[in-house]
């Protein structure tokens, strides 16, 4: 072989090994450039703030620990068949004998439910207001606070069909928040949760949800004969004025000098005490707004002061709209000191439940602000909350 030939050979390998190099490097080179582009398109995606992707961020941190919290507080069920699992109740009667599925499957016969705390020595008021309801469309659970349980009501006739709830010294709202949750009355229309002092001689029941219906009230009361022990101007019964006929007033006028300079109720009023507004002593509530309300009743605070002036917020709508007092059926409310009495120990443990439902009703306004600063609703504003006690 000549020289030149040995030479010309590793010039012809050195030059292939050069081709092979860039190529690869070519190639290395559009791979990245490939990526870079996409990559890019991504990122034009992406506002120019530079602290969006990190709120975007922390909101998938916040969702993923929303999804665990809601897989640690699972119902435990999970392993049953759906369609074995019942996840409401109610309060009817059972028999112990015979076919349950002939027998409505516990379903309960009236669609109305009635809730009352009671004590013996309002005996006889109680079996007034009770006979009022009629028995197949309204279901009764009587709360006794005083301790006298089931067999001290024996003698009257609609004894038998109550539930009797017994704990001495409670409340109506402390009976409420613990035997009235939302799934074991889901089967009622509306819940009728009322103080035992008054007298139903000028109401019906029937009458009474015939208007609620009407009216869309999700939220209510019978309004109050002027009789009655009044707190709050709106729920006395509304007098006829000219021009003004209905079953139901929504709204209470009255001018700012005698509120104590606190604002008067006029037509632009658009929340309580003017308008939208019942009091807790005789409420009336649609299967809704007492899922909703009942959620507000705090577990500690038993008076429940407070609650009635953020109702509106379960009316399903515009409280000045589904709110109302209805006037065609009214009561007399008798005023009487449920928890203590008039003299000596009764009256100090009066002062002093009085006491406390103040102080109940500034920690739910504390509370109320507090959970509303740090949290908004679709389509509604939370207002800051306050305490008053306006007089008619």
């Amino acid at each position: 072989m000549s020289p030149t030939n040995r030479f010309s050979l590793p010039l012809v390998l050195a030059f292939l090994l050069v081709l092979l190099f860039l190529a690869g490097a070519a190639a290395t080179l559009h791979h990245k450039d490939h990526h870079g582009l996409t990559v890019l398109s991504r990122a034009s995606k992406v506002p120019e703030d530079p602290g969006a992707v990190s709120r975007k961020l922390l909101r998938v941190v916040r969702r993923t620990k929303g999804e665990e919290a809601k897989k640690h507080q699972s119902s435990g069920g999970e392993a049953l068949p759906r369609g074995i699992v019942h996840g409401t109740s109610n309060l009817e009667m059972v028999s112990m004998v015979g076919d349950p599925e002939k027998q409505h499957g516990g379903r309960p016969s009236s669609k109305i439910f009635l809730a009352i705390p009671v004590g013996i020595k309002n005996k006889a008021a109680v079996d007034k207001l009770v006979s009022k309801f009629p028995a197949d469309r309204f279901t009764l659970v009587l709360f006794h606070y005083d301790g006298a349980g089931e067999e001290q009501w024996d003698d009257l006739e609609w004894s038998r069909r109550a539930v009797h709830v017994s704990a001495r010294g409670q409340t109506k709202w402390w009976f409420a928040k613990r035997f009235l949750h939302p799934d074991v009355v889901a089967e009622y229309d509306y819940v009728f949760l009322w103080d035992e002092d008054v007298e139903v001689d000028a109401f019906d029941p029937v009458r009474y949800l015939d208007v609620a219906r009407r009216e869309g009230l999700e939220v209510s009361q019978p309004a109050l004969d002027r009789r009655s022990e009044i707190h709050h101007g709106i729920t006395a019964r509304a007098l006829l004025r000219p021009g003004v006929q209905g079953d139901v007033h929504r709204r209470f006028y009255k001018s700012a000098s005698t509120l104590g300079g606190g604002g008067g109720c006029d037509d632009s009023s658009t929340g309580p005490p003017c308008a939208g507004w019942v009091e807790m002593m005789v409420p009336v509530f649609s299967r809704a707004a007492w899922r909703c309300s009942w959620g507000m009743v705090q577990n500690d605070l038993v008076h429940a002061w407070g609650l009635d002036y953020k109702l509106g917020y379960c009316a399903q709508g515009d409280r000045t709209l589904k709110v109302g007092v209805v006037d065609s059926e009214y009561v007399l409310h008798r005023g009487l000191p449920m928890l203590g009495g008039t003299q000596g120990k009764a009256a100090a443990f009066r002062v002093a439940v009085r006491r406390r439902s103040h102080a109940e009703m500034q920690i739910f306004d504390r509370r109320w602000n507090r959970a509303a600063a740090n949290e908004t609703c679709p389509g509604q504003t939370l207002t800051p909350s306050y305490t008053a006690v306006l007089s008619f």
